[in-house]
């Protein structure tokens, strides 16, 4: 994979953002990632009654990559109800972490920014040996 094209990373984040399974909150979340082998792959936020058990689109998204194969995640975009790049709470930065590396790109205004300046210091494989 070469050059991120961020225009049809956020365009797949609004799709999925579309079929986003939040009655409760009414905060529909989309979220898009390109993998290292060049598959775009996509997840939405589903929520669930009992409000904890919720899926954030970006857990769904790492799901999805897994179950198509896995893979290394090198650029995401994450969109909610509202226009603009949508910061992952501190749960998906752990989980992207753990398929995208410190890396790995996340959509923000006005450009890019790693992942392991979102989580310094993070808690990771190296630290269970």
């Amino acid at each position: 994979m070469t050059a991120i094209d961020w225009s049809v990373l956020r365009t797949a984040a609004e799709a999925a953002r579309e079929v986003a399974y939040a009655p409760y909150s009414k905060f529909p979340v989309g979220a898009a990632g390109w993998c290292a082998d060049g598959r775009l792959v996509t997840g939405c936020n589903v929520e669930n009654a009992s409000y904890g058990l919720g899926l954030c689109a970006e857990c769904v998204l790492v799901g999805n990559v897994v179950a198509s194969g896995g893979g290394t995640l090198v650029a995401v975009a994450v969109i909610g109800p509202r226009p603009g790049a949508l910061m992952p709470c501190g749960r998906c930065r752990q989980v992207l972490l753990e398929n995208g590396g410190p890396q790995l790109l996340i959509d923000a205004e006005p450009s890019p920014i790693p992942l392991g300046d979102l989580l310094p210091h993070s808690f990771g494989a190296q630290d269970l040996t």
